[in-house]
């Protein structure tokens, strides 16, 4: 004769889902860290955050308010260690690991986070449109002055007054000379152990960007491409950062861990809120 089997009444079958969902294990998603770019705040990334709760309920998403709106022009080496305090803060409550979600001048922000901070548990790093391999040339923003940025901004940017300026620290236009400079990742990011070790702790990286962005000169630059000394553009594999391997860029792409989304007809400040974007370039990262 067979042993009567238990009987699970409603109220315990709720019991058990609600404690599932309260030891996160019901869904399993990692919490996601919004940096802001230039000239925003946390205000312009609740379209991003909403879009993240529709497709995964219940995941934790922290828009970091730090240096919003004009002062986010402050020099990015102010900025960074503020940002690096506060994720660092995140990461050391959540041991399960971490994503980052950066948009343009955050995407800078974010990889100078991951290159300096040795214990970092950031599982995927998502650059949306970010001028990764820095910026030189105009924008929509400035149509109106054709060719004016471009040929002047090097005359503002280097020197004591630029200085003091986050935009100027990527900006990676022409010299008195009327040559280009090194790339932003080779003048800045010298062969450093300590820097690469830690940027390559990180699990994936996701790099966003478009033809019609309007914003980040060449668009390119969102995905590690810049001009050349004829202002063609070079594609990130044939960077001299990538190919001496300078912060881990080759050694991340040889483990297959870098991926590009290239989605056109976006402006540069509509990323953050373009539902196709988001479910065509980051949805399936955010797991």
């Amino acid at each position: 004769m067979r042993a009567p089997r238990a009987s699970w009444g409603a109220p315990a079958v709720l019991l058990l889902l609600l404690l599932l969902l309260a030891s996160g294990s019901a869904h399993g998603y990692k919490p996601v860290i919004i940096v802001h770019g230039i000239l925003d705040g946390p205000e312009q990334f609740k379209h991003l955050s909403g879009f993240i709760n529709e497709v995964h309920p219940g995941t934790e998403v922290q828009i970091i308010s730090l240096f919003n709106n004009c002062k986010s022009m402050k020099p990015l080496w102010i900025q960074v260690p503020e940002f690096r305090k506060v994720i660092e803060k995140i990461m050391t409550a959540r041991p399960e690991g971490v994503h980052v979600l950066c948009f343009s001048q955050g995407g800078l922000v974010c990889r100078a986070v991951l290159s300096t901070s040795p214990n970092h548990n950031v599982h995927t790093f998502i650059s949306l449109s970010s001028p990764l391999a820095g910026q030189y040339g105009d924008t929509d923003y400035l149509n109106w002055l054709p060719g004016c940025v471009k040929k002047t901004a090097f005359l503002f940017c280097y020197n004591k007054v630029g200085q003091h300026f986050s935009f100027c620290d990527y900006w990676n236009g022409r010299r008195g000379s009327g040559t280009l400079h090194e790339p932003l990742c080779e003048q800045n990011t010298k062969p450093t152990i300590y820097w690469r070790e830690n940027f390559l702790r990180i699990k994936k990286m996701v790099l966003i960007g478009g033809p019609d962005d309007g914003v980040i000169t060449p668009w390119q630059s969102s995905h590690f491409g810049f001009y050349d000394s004829n202002e063609d553009v070079v594609e990130m594999r044939n960077q001299a950062f990538y190919k001496n391997d300078t912060f881990g860029l080759k050694t991340l792409d040889a483990r297959g861990d870098v991926s590009v989304c290239v989605q056109s007809g976006v402006k540069h400040t509509n990323w953050h809120s373009n539902f196709t974007v988001f479910k065509n370039c980051i949805e399936k990262w955010l797991i």
